[in-house]
């Protein structure tokens, strides 16, 4: 089953531009610069949704909810009811504090791990869709609280990291695309350097 639809996780508004939190909506901003796409604000969604055809002629919806990240279900399961899709055919790209900046994991299970985002998602949409987790990590300071540090902005350091590794980002992306979850969890989920096969 090929995969449908692409949300990625975060706020809007200009305050929450360039925190941790928004790390989803840099990479596929990106990849909708990539392919040529526009956003187009979609009301009975509550997110923007760029229509995707892809190079085999099916069509991939990508989406940025724009209800807050802690209600990110309610405009996924708007869309996969509109689109009537299985969670299967669903990537959601999202921050994860777990996993050091720069490095990233595919998974198809799990609980929210603390992620708002996820447990609406998880509440809403039901579990079985296909997670592309973004480092965000380690939390330093460690006794910092979970919601000051997701919404804390990057150092300039950690924006150059992104920088560096956003091209991994989307080849990785491009990969899970074009190959499938299997073929792009055994690829990235075992690799530690910023470098991706090329699909």
């Amino acid at each position: 089953m090929s995969i449908s639809l692409v949300a990625a996780l975060g706020n809007p508004g200009r305050e929450y531009a360039d925190t941790r939190h928004n790390l989803g909506w840099v990479l596929i901003d990106a990849f909708v610069r990539q392919q040529g796409l526009t956003w187009q604000y979609q009301s009975q969604f509550e997110a923007d949704v760029a229509r995707w055809v892809r190079p085999d002629h099916a069509i991939c919806y990508l989406a940025k909810p724009l209800t807050y990240m802690n209600e990110s279900g309610r405009s996924l399961s708007a869309l996969s009811r509109f689109y009537k899709l299985m969670p299967s055919e669903i990537v959601v790209v999202h921050d994860e504090f777990t996993i050091d900046l720069g490095l990233l994991k595919i998974s198809t299970t799990g609980s929210a791990g603390g992620h708002n985002g996820i447990e609406s998602v998880l509440r809403l949409l039901g579990d079985g869709f296909i997670r592309y987790r973004l480092g965000i990590g380690p939390k330093e300071p460690r006794q910092m609280d979970i919601k000051d540090f997701v919404l804390g902005k990057f150092t300039p350091a950690q924006q150059f990291t992104i920088e560096k590794t956003l091209d991994h980002y989307l080849k990785g992306l491009n990969l899970l695309l074009n190959s499938g979850v299997e073929r792009a969890m055994t690829t990235l989920n075992r690799r530690d350097t910023n470098e991706t096969d090329q699909p």
